[in-house]
């Protein structure tokens, strides 16, 4: 739809869609609420934690009152944990708040922002909203980041090159980028470029596989760092996240970002999960198993799936570009729920979020069914 009204470069954005309620899937397919699955948010299956409950409710006690604009009491938990200032600290309503902060803070239209293609849609909707111009680089062979090429499309687009946004994990697709390959490039961008690391998927990494992103902001100031509540810490309703960087920077992101951009609910819960080591631990074990019960059930049927680092995977349902959206509908009808990725330029996939053992059996149950048909 096209308008008189409004800039060319807004007019073209497609909104972002993100996955379907189950109230929705209910009332268009005519199915009880309670028996529907959903797999397609990556939201934490264990939901919300219990001492993050008991801290909304009593923080409902004050909501005549405006939130902490400034969020004292949870940056202080954030700073003692993470070992840095509270004024490192940016508190943003989800970690996607953070992302378009960052955009709207160092681009402008007709700068470059660059990411990796198959990479989280806020990337490229956060640079038409500003009028930048993205920078799509193809990903490696396994659909991760090929940050040697993301450097060289930074580097070929010179003084106009602003941002760059890297996830790891990435979502969709589950890649990951090892410290040496991440600390690399920190060291190789142009310090007049910002770099955003998204880790919204962060602690459902194996031991093995972690690292001190925050040592590195503490080395490059030019970093932005970028966490979230959604996910392990089970408070994707309340919508709230972090950034973290060096007080140059967050004092831009501060300088744009909306008043009483965190509500008090958010904060009084995000103070609670944050310090809930054992709701964390539980959750990192669910998402292991349920990743180990995915895959093998994808091994059995032949299919071919990304291997992940977060609480998702990615599989390959046919060969066609109409196959992830054909067996979304089917299982949309049979009330699960799990993700068509055609809008990140990959049809033939759906991402499927890990969910409770049970959850991961039913949808197994009725994707084996219809693959067979």
């Amino acid at each position: 739809m096209t308008s008189k009204l409004g800039l060319k470069h807004i007019q073209e954005i497609a909104p972002y869609v993100g996955g379907r309620p189950i109230s929705e899937v209910a009332r268009e397919y005519g199915l009880d609420e309670s028996k529907i699955i959903k797999l397609a948010s990556n939201e934490n299956p264990l939901g919300m934690p219990k001492s993050a409950h008991d801290a909304m409710l009593a923080a409902a006690n004050d909501l005549g009152r405006y939130p902490d604009s400034n969020g004292f009491e949870l940056k202080k938990v954030l700073s003692a944990r993470l070992d840095v200032p509270a004024d490192w600290i940016t508190l943003g309503n989800g970690s996607n708040d953070i992302l378009e902060l960052a955009a709207r803070a160092v681009a402008q239209f007709d700068d470059a922002i660059i990411f990796s293609r198959h990479a989280f849609a806020v990337y490229p909707l956060a640079s038409q909203a500003v009028g930048a111009r993205a920078v799509e680089v193809a990903p490696t062979p396994n659909y991760g980041h090929d940050l040697p090429a993301m450097l060289k499309a930074t580097q070929s687009a010179g003084d106009k090159a602003k941002l760059v946004f890297v996830a790891n994990p990435n979502n969709p697709t589950g890649s990951y980028l090892t410290p040496a390959e991440i600390e690399s490039f920190l060291q190789a961008v142009p310090s007049n470029v910002v770099v955003v690391l998204d880790e919204a998927y962060n602690e459902y990494l194996a031991p093995e596989q972690r690292y001190d992103a925050i040592a590195w902001v503490k080395r490059f100031p030019n970093m932005i760092l970028s966490r979230s509540f959604s996910k392990a810490y089970g408070l994707a309703g309340l919508r709230i996240g972090y950034g973290v960087a060096q007080p140059e920077l967050t004092d831009l992101l501060n300088r744009i970002r909306q008043p009483f951009n965190v509500n008090s609910l958010a904060q009084a819960a995000a103070i609670a999960s944050f310090q809930d080591h054992a709701f964390l631990q539980k959750g990192y074990e669910v998402n292991r198993a349920g990743y180990h019960q995915l895959v093998k059930a994808f091994d059995e049927m032949g299919l071919t799936y990304l291997p992940s680092a977060g609480n998702f995977v990615l599989v390959k349902v046919g060969e066609d570009d109409a196959a992830g959206a054909r067996v979304n509908l089917v299982l949309l009808k049979r009330g699960i729920i799990v993700r068509p990725v055609g809008n990140y330029g990959l049809p033939q996939w759906l991402r499927i979020s890990i969910g409770l053992p049970e959850e991961n059996t039913a949808f197994i149950n009725a994707f084996r069914e219809i693959l067979a048909k």
